[in-house]
C-alpha cells in the first residue's frame, strides 16, 4: 500500500468517525433510515436487523433495541408475523444478556418488546393474548420507573379498552393521561397522543372512540389557546409595568442628576473661595518660606565663620600649648580641648567631601581594637570579641577612631568582674553595625541625646571637655551612618555604630 492510499483510508476512517460522533448512528441504521425515506421497505427491514445485530454485538443494546423494533413493525405490517416474534425473542434475549444496562433500562427494553407483541395481537384480534401482553407492559413499566414508558403505556391502554368496547376505562385513563401531558408542558407529545387516538379509533370504525377523543382534542386546544392568550396578555402587562418601572427610573435618575448638577455648583462655589484663600495662604507661606531661607542661609554663614574663628583660634594657641608642660593636667586637658576643636572644624567645613574606604578585614581588625585596651580595664574584666570572618569597605582612620574612644570609655567606666564586648553584625545587602558594650552604670535614659551634642555645659577641662562622643558622631554621620545608644540593652550601655558601606 502507497502512502497516498494509507492517507486516504485514514481520511475516510476519520470521517466516519466524525459522521458517527455527530448523527450517533452507525451507517447500517442510517442506511436503513434512508431506505424508509425512499418508501423501500424491504430494503429497510433487512439493515435495521444487521443494524441491531452490529449495536448488539458491540455491547450498544438500547440503540440495536431500537432498530430491531423498527424492523419488528415493518414485518408485521405486511403480516410477516412468524419473522415478527422470532425477531421479537432474539431481542428479549439480547437485553437478558446485556450486563451493562441495570434492571430499570432493561425493563425500559422489555416494555417496549411486549407493546410490539400485544400490537401483533391486536392486528392477529386475539383479545387473551393482547391482555396477556398489556399486563407484561404493566410490570415492565413500574420496574423502569419512567415517565415516558409511563404515558407510553396510559396511551396504548387507553386504545385497548376503546377497542375493547371499555368506553368507560378508556375515557378514565385518557383523562389520566391528559392530566399527566398536560402537568408535563409538552403541547407537541399531547396534540400527538390526541391525534393516535383518533386515528386508532377511525381505523377501529370505533365512533364513539373517536367522538370522545375529538370532543377532548378541541377542549384542549381550547384551553391550551386560552392559556397561550392568558401569557401573551400577561406578558404585555409585564412590558407595560416594566414600561411604567422604566420611565420611573428615568424620571428619578433626572432628579437625581439635577440633585447633583445643584451639589455640583455649590461644591465648585467652595473650591473656587478655597483655592482663593489657597492661594493668599501660598503667597504668605512663600514669603515666609524665602524669609526662612535667608535666615538659615545667614545661620550657615554665622556658623561656618564661628568654625573658621575657632580654627583660627586653636591654630594661633597650638604653639604656645606645644611650650607648655603638657605634663599638666591643665596644660594637658587645654591641649586635646584644642586638638578636639580643629577636629570638630575640620568635620564640619568636610562633612560634603566623600572618603576613600578599603576593604577591611572584620575579625583581625576587631581584635587589634580589644588589644588596644588590655592594660586599661580594671582587674578580672572579661573582653570579648564576637566578629565573623569577612571583608568590609570602610574609612579604617574614622572607625578606629570611633571604636577606640568607645572602648577606652567602657575601659573606664566597667567595674571589676565585668564584661566589655566589641561585635559585628551585617544588617543588610550593605548595611553593618559594630556594637560596643560594657556592664556597669547605665546613662539615664533623659541624657542619651545631649552625651552626642558638643558645647552643652561649662565643664572642668581636666575632667574632659565633653567633645569626644560628639566628634565620634559627627564621624559616623560623615560616613554616611550613625552612632547612637540601644535603649534595648538593660545590663548597662551599648552603642552601636551604624554604617552603609
Amino acid at each position: 500500500m502507497n502512502k497516498k492510499s494509507f492517507l486516504l483510508i485514514i481520511s475516510l476512517f476519520v470521517c466516519s468517525m466524525i459522521t458517527l460522533a455527530q448523527t450517533g448512528k452507525s451507517d447500517l441504521e442510517q442506511r436503513a433510515d434512508a431506505e424508509i425515506a425512499s418508501k423501500h421497505n424491504i430494503n429497510a427491514r433487512a439493515l435495521y436487523v444487521r443494524a441491531f445485530e452490529d449495536y448488539v454485538a458491540k455491547g450498544q443494546t438500547e440503540q440495536g433495541v431500537a432498530c430491531g423494533v423498527k424492523a419488528t413493525t415493518l414485518y408485521y405490517s405486511e403480516n410477516s408475523y412468524q419473522e415478527a416474534f422470532e425477531l421479537l425473542r432474539n431481542i428479549d434475549q439480547a437485553i437478558q444478556s446485556s450486563r451493562g444496562l441495570g434492571t430499570d433500562k432493561k425493563a425500559a427494553l422489555r416494555y417496549q418488546t411486549s407493546r410490539e407483541r400485544m400490537n401483533m395481537y391486536m392486528r392477529m384480534h386475539r383479545s387473551a393474548s393482547v391482555a396477556e401482553q398489556l399486563s407484561n407492559m404493566e410490570n415492565h413499566a413500574a420496574t423502569a420507573n419512567n415517565d415516558e414508558v409511563s404515558n407510553d403505556l396510559l396511551y396504548n391502554k387507553a386504545i385497548y379498552y376503546y377497542s375493547q368496547g371499555q368506553t368507560t376505562k378508556g375515557n378514565e385513563t385518557f383523562e389520566l393521561l391528559s392530566s399527566r401531558m398536560m402537568n408535563g408542558g409538552d403541547d407537541q407529545k399531547m396534540d400527538e397522543a390526541f391525534r393516535n387516538v383518533i386515528a386508532t379509533g377511525r381505523k377501529a370504525g370505533n365512533a364513539y372512540m373517536v367522538d370522545q377523543a375529538y370532543t377532548k382534542y378541541i377542549a384542549w386546544k381550547d384551553s391550551v389557546s386560552a392559556q397561550k392568550h392568558a401569557e401573551e396578555v400577561a406578558a404585555l402587562n409585564h412590558q407595560i409595568d416594566e414600561g411604567k418601572a422604566s420611565i420611573a427610573e428615568r424620571d428619578d435618575k433626572l432628579s437625581s442628576r439635577q440633585t447633583f448638577i445643584i451639589t455640583l455648583i455649590v461644591i465648585l462655589v467652595i473650591l473656587a473661595a478655597v483655592l482663593v484663600l489657597g492661594a493668599i495662604i501660598l503667597l504668605r507661606f512663600i514669603m515666609l518660606t524665602r524669609k526662612q531661607k535667608n535666615t538659615i542661609r545667614q545661620a550657615n554663614e554665622n556658623n561656618a565663620l564661628k568654625a573658621k574663628f575657632i580654627s583660627n583660634i586653636s591654630d594661633q594657641l597650638n604653639p604656645t600649648l606645644q611650650k607648655l608642660d603638657s605634663k599638666q593636667p591643665a596644660v594637658k586637658a587645654l591641649i586635646d580641648f584644642s586638638n578636639h576643636i580643629q577636629t570638630l572644624s575640620e568635620l564640619d567645613k568636610t562633612i560634603d567631601e566623600p572618603l576613600e574606604s578599603e576593604e577591611t578585614q572584620i575579625q583581625p581588625f576587631c581584635d587589634g581594637m580589644i588589644e588596644k585596651i588590655r592594660n586599661m580595664v580594671k582587674q578580672e574584666v572579661t573582653l570579648t570579641v564576637d566578629a565573623p570572618k569577612m571583608s568590609v569597605n570602610l574609612y579604617v582612620p574614622y572607625v578606629t577612631h570611633i571604636l577606640q574612644h568607645l572602648l577606652e570609655n567602657a575601659a573606664e567606666f566597667t567595674p571589676e568582674g565585668g564584661h566589655i564586648t566589641l561585635s559585628f553584625k551585617k544588617r543588610g545587602p550593605r548595611k553593618y553595625q559594630f556594637l560596643v558594650q560594657n556592664t556597669g552604670e547605665i546613662i539615664p535614659e533623659e541624657k542619651r541625646e545631649d552625651v552626642f551634642k558638643p558645647f552643652l555645659e561649662v565643664r572642668d577641662l581636666t575632667q574632659g571637655d565633653g567633645l569626644g562622643l560628639p566628634i565620634c558622631k559627627q564621624m559616623a554621620v560623615k560616613m554616611n551612618g550613625d552612632l547612637d545608644i540601644d535603649p534595648a540593652f538593660v545590663k548597662g550601655t551599648r552603642f552601636v555604630l551604624h554604617l552603609e558601606c
